[in-house]
């Protein structure tokens, strides 16, 4: 018999603040976090702007000390600092219980991408034998898994997962499997990413894959909106902690919210493009349905991929039509993209955080920028203004580069 999944912890780290409770309040109050980047000199850039996470320092988060914290990407930093408030919030104690029952397992789609370009200056300029010998553990994208693992002596199932943008949203979906199938009570999950950088940003430009709005960053991000050019690049980390029930239950835990389905399917179609009618990620909602057991029309929220390109957003309206039918007429959709730009493989984790919080308070986060709508997307996005409402259940969607797609269904317990 399957184990019911549910959240008991919630961390952050984004350009909306390192904080969940300050988080929330800028997403329901419609603030953007998307402004012109200052950790490099991007001034000859085409594109000069993004979600960054601005003067974050690891040891203000935790218990670190500075020559540790150099042994760690940016994209580990950002990781250890959300797992850190996650494990907090929960309220657990991971020294009792057995350790072989705890476990990680976090996303990236990119990992280590600040230290490649790093090291690869210094090989070029100074030569192969001043290459650091800390780069491939900094680098690995199991390295957030492999760092929270050791920091907390969770010795149970630890893992990793690189699906591009449904990276966090596989992480998550992965682990609710794990603790369903008894083979962990506890899982530290989700997903992290730090590519703003020179190489990342230029990368994706030169893609034609991001908005050039650098006379104005905020309103950038525009999913759903007639005008929209292209994502925001953003980094940043949303990590949970999810528990089976009873294990909760037995603690006391705060439970915020319960893990109902998953859904996964690939595109089969463009390593790059989504497929024009959306017919995988339609795939992807109906196999989260499925496993959930439940109806399309007991979704209360759609917690949209919404990424703000051209093709993207209508292929996921597209989507959302062909399985929600006349539902999705009444079904609000929004995407927090919108305020925060795109975290690339951390989106689904900090998504994963939004929905577990829109059911705690009963509130759909608004899409902001939404002003000139799309005809070929036409469905209740939550304009500009979030929306008190009742919210029985979520579905957050993610999907990659490479066809792959993921999503989740979240419920009151």
């Amino acid at each position: 018999m399957l184990k019911r999944v549910v959240v008991t912890g919630l961390g952050v780290v984004t350009s909306l603040g390192c904080e969940v409770s300050e988080f929330w309040d800028s997403i329901c109050a419609a603030k953007s976090g998307v402004s012109k980047i200052r950790r490099f000199d991007c001034s000859n850039f085409k594109v000069q702007f993004g979600g960054e996470v601005q003067n974050f320092e690891l040891t203000e988060h935790m218990d670190l000390l500075e020559k540790d914290v150099r042994r760690l990407d940016r994209f580990v930093q950002f990781a250890m600092a959300a797992a850190q408030k996650a494990i907090t919030d929960s309220g657990i104690d991971f020294a009792s219980g057995d350790p072989y029952l705890h476990g990680v397992l976090v996303g990236s789609g990119i990992g280590g991408l600040n230290e490649i370009e790093q090291q690869h200056s210094i090989l070029f300029d100074r030569g192969p034998t001043r290459v650091s010998p800390l780069m491939i553990p900094k680098l690995m994208v199991n390295a957030a898994s492999g760092n929270i693992s050791v920091r907390w002596k969770l010795k149970g199932p630890n893992s990793a997962v690189a699906t591009a943008c449904a990276s966090a949203t596989n992480a998550i979906g992965d682990a609710y499997r794990l603790i369903q199938h008894g083979q962990a009570k506890v899982m530290v999950t989700g997903g992290s990413e730090a590519a703003v950088t020179p190489m990342g940003l230029s990368g994706f430009a030169r893609m034609q894959a991001l908005s050039t709005r650098n006379d104005a960053p905020e309103a950038a991000s525009r999913p759903f909106d007639v005008d929209r050019d292209g994502f925001v690049m953003a980094e940043g980390a949303g990590i949970c902690v999810l528990e089976e029930y009873e294990h909760a239950r037995s603690r006391g835990a705060n439970i915020v919210a319960e893990v109902l389905g998953y859904g996964m399917s690939a595109d089969g179609s463009h390593m790059t493009a989504p497929d024009p009618e959306g017919r995988g990620a339609a795939r992807a909602m109906q196999g989260a349905l499925k496993d959930a057991e439940i109806s399309a029309d007991s979704i209360s929220y759609v917690n949209a991929h919404g990424t703000s390109t051209p093709l993207g957003d209508k292929a996921e309206t597209m989507a959302i039509k062909s399985v929600y039918g006349n539902h999705s007429r009444s079904m609000p959709v929004s995407s927090t993209k919108s305020q925060l730009g795109h975290l690339l493989g951390a989106s689904g984790g900090v998504e994963f955080v939004i929905s577990s919080l829109a059911i705690r308070d009963q509130i759909a986060p608004p899409t902001i920028n939404l002003d000139h709508p799309d005809e070929a997307c036409d469905l209740d996005y939550v304009p500009n203004e979030a929306r008190r409402m009742r919210i029985d259940r979520v579905m957050t969607n993610s999907f990659g580069f490479g066809g792959h797609n993921a999503c989740l269904i979240l419920g009151k317990v």
